[in-house]
Formats: structure tokens, C-alpha cells, sequence
């Protein structure tokens, strides 16, 4: 959702900490951006799944997106993962995130 709606990089992506998050106003500090991304209703609901997915493996990861492997550490996913989370709908994220910017 937010490289589809909100041009977001997997490294943006990777990146994002819960420290990047206003629950308040419903913005996420992407990557090195000037100001706070405000979320539309779809990607804060996504982003509401994600973090209680993180909340449940009970990890003291910061970021976001927690994998099998990064659950026990500090670091955020692999590039890797990202690349080919969306694999079994054939759509890499780099292509969606392209679709957003030809867009803008």
C-alpha cells in the first residue's frame, strides 16, 4: 500500500520504525522525506495489521516489518524479503512503486 498509494521505496519501506509512526495524525516518516507522509484510511488499516503482527511475535525489533529472522535482533528486513514478498501475485514492489510515480 505504500509504494502503490504513496510512492514508498523498499528501502523506505525496510526502514520504517514505530518511532515513525503518529498514531495521533496518522502520518509515517518515510526514509529521509521532509515532512511526515499523511496515510489514507486503506494504508493506515494495513498499517494497523503489520503492527499487530509485529505485537504478537513479541519482539523488541523496532521496525515495522519483522520477519523469522529479524524477530530476535534489531535489524530491519532483508532487501531480499522485500523484493519478493509480493511474489505470489506476480507483481514486484519496484513495479508498483513505478506505477505510483508514472502516476504523479
Amino acid at each position: 500500500m505504500l509504494a502503490l498509494l504513496h510512492g514508498a521505496s523498499s528501502s523506505e519501506m525496510r526502514i520504517l520504525k514505530t518511532d515513525d509512526i503518529d498514531q495521533q495524525a496518522h502520518t509515517v516518516r518515510l526514509g529521509k522525506r521532509p515532512h511526515p507522509v499523511p496515510l489514507d484510511p486503506a494504508s493506515w488499516t494495513v498499517l494497523q495489521r503489520c503492527l499487530a503482527h509485529r505485537e504478537a511475535w513479541r519482539t523488541h525489533n523496532p521496525h515495522v516489518i519483522v520477519t523469522k529472522g529479524t524477530e530476535a535482533g534489531r535489524s530491519p528486513a532483508s532487501t531480499a524479503y522485500l523484493s519478493h514478498v509480493l511474489d505470489d501475485c506476480g507483481i514486484p514492489p519496484r513495479m508498483i512503486r513505478s506505477t505510483r510515480l508514472v502516476a504523479w
